[in-house]
């Protein structure tokens, strides 16, 4: 696929993962004299260090606290690319107005609040708004480069073994688990095979028993965990050497059907054992705190003819930015608390069935495909509907999806569309005809997805610097 970028917002109009505060603040300025900005919700206060004017009728602090009010409302209402628009008529105004668009502490928090980015990788925020706001709009009209990911399977006994099991992203890295309990690294930049980790050695308690079922990456770290509850850590550019940070357990707690979580929280999803569902760890300290749970005791069976045979997906489980995490398995979805060691916020039960491996979540809303391929986009927090769309054919076929805070994937029959996650408008579908997959994974700027068990593909869609 050819490569084309769209163009970035104006000096005068311009407009990547964790959130800021949402928030209404409203201002007022006295047309006499300086005006007193109160800070609280998305109309922080402005830079210290910035000239404040006494004889403007309308202040700088307070057209910046506009400005970001406008761009927020803006993307919450009609879409984040958005944005930038609403940011070029508030900088039309005058000249004073089109100064605040050299504020950085402005372009810092839209950044952050629009785009989830809090660290900055370029120049200024302004750049880093834009960087975002083109690859976004890039995702809209499928302009990205693909490229076929090469590795060196020597080395494993069983032809199975290199079946793909899981695929993760991070900004610098894709992990790709695979049967025999290996976890490859690459690098996004060169898309070179840069590491591989293998599990600790113990004995197998069946076929896929160290089959990779989820991986966790931080700035440093790489967390893995396989189907006997094993769960290893390694150094991403340390020796190729991973410890085992949990020894699994799978008589009395059952099979680790599904593996997730942040730097702050690991989350398992086991199935085999009644109520023992989740386990939850203390990402820093690496702790247990809490067991529970009865989501997949109905898929209990299910969960041990994992060890031996390769199944279909007995559940999922993912974890948003609010320290929220979403679980389901065929029949139903629930959403539980991190901070409160499982509080159930939510429960919902399907009687016609869920596509568990169409199931994702973005920073603050998630995807649920039924059987009869509707698909629902609901924001984790209220559970209100954000969206819904039709996935054709989902009846027929094998239908893998994912999502990030703009955009739906789902593949079906070798074919990746896209909607809207806003809207729930379809938008186009990938060039590539890429087979049936078994891991499909995407961010902000990546897609991937390993098709015929062993082949990676991944979809750049960055914007260029």
């Amino acid at each position: 696929m050819s490569t084309s970028y769209s163009s970035a917002p104006s000096t005068s109009s311009s407009s990547s993962s964790s959130s800021s505060h949402d928030g209404n603040g409203n201002d007022s300025a006295n047309a006499a004299g300086p005006s007193s900005v109160r800070r609280g919700g998305d109309l922080e206060g402005p830079s210290s260090s910035r000239r404040r004017s006494v004889n403007e009728v309308w202040p700088e602090p307070f057209v910046e606290a506009l400005a970001a009010q406008v761009a927020i409302e803006a993307s919450r209402s009609v879409g984040r690319l958005a944005a930038a628009p609403a940011l070029a008529n508030v900088f039309q105004v005058c000249s004073t107005w089109r100064a605040v668009s050299r504020s950085d502490l402005l372009w810092r928090r839209l950044t952050r609040r629009i785009w989830g980015r809090t660290i900055l990788l370029r120049d200024r925020w302004r750049d880093e708004y834009v960087y975002w706001h083109r690859t976004a709009t890039n995702f809209r009209t499928q302009r990205s480069t693909h490229t076929t990911l090469h590795f060196d399977p020597s080395g494993v006994e069983d032809p199975d073994g290199l079946t793909c099991r899981c695929l993760t992203l991070s900004d610098a890295h894709l992990a790709c688990g695979f049967a025999d309990g290996t976890v490859r690294l690459f690098d996004l930049a060169t898309s070179l095979h840069v590491s591989t980790f293998r599990p600790q050695p113990r004995d197998r308690l069946g076929r896929f028993s160290r089959a990779v079922t989820g991986i966790v990456i931080t700035d440093s770290t790489l967390i893995f965990a396989m189907l006997d509850g094993d769960i290893h850590v390694a150094i991403i550019n340390g020796p190729q050497i991973a410890r085992r940070a949990h020894l699994g357990d799978v008589v009395n707690d059952g099979v680790l059907v599904d593996f997730t979580g942040s730097e702050r929280w690991w989350v398992g999803l086991y199935a085999g054992v009644p109520g023992r569902a989740f386990h939850i760890w203390n990402g820093m300290t690496e702790q247990l705190t809490f067991v529970g749970g009865t989501l997949t005791d109905q898929e209990a069976l299910m969960g041990w003819h994992m060890l031996t045979e390769m199944t279909e997906f007995v559940g999922r489980v993912r974890v948003t930015s609010w320290e929220t995490a979403v679980a389901c398995t065929s029949a139903r979805v629930i959403v539980f608390d991190l901070r409160n060691q499982g509080f159930v916020l939510s429960e919902e039960e399907y009687r016609r069935g869920i596509i568990v491996t169409a199931a994702d979540v973005s920073r603050s809303a998630f995807v649920i495909v039924g059987r009869r391929g509707l698909a629902n986009v609901r924001r984790t927090d209220t559970l209100e509907e954000v969206c819904r769309f039709i996935v054709s054919g989902a009846s027929q076929m094998v239908v893998m999806g994912c999502m990030n805070e703009g955009y739906a994937l789902m593949c079906g029959g070798g074919v990746v569309r896209v909607w809207e996650a806003e809207r729930g408008a379809y938008l186009d579908s990938f060039m590539e005809m890429i087979g049936e997959v078994n891991a499909f994974v995407c961010d902000e700027r990546h897609v991937a997805a390993c098709s015929g068990g062993t082949t990676l593909h991944l979809w750049d869609f960055g914007a260029a610097d």
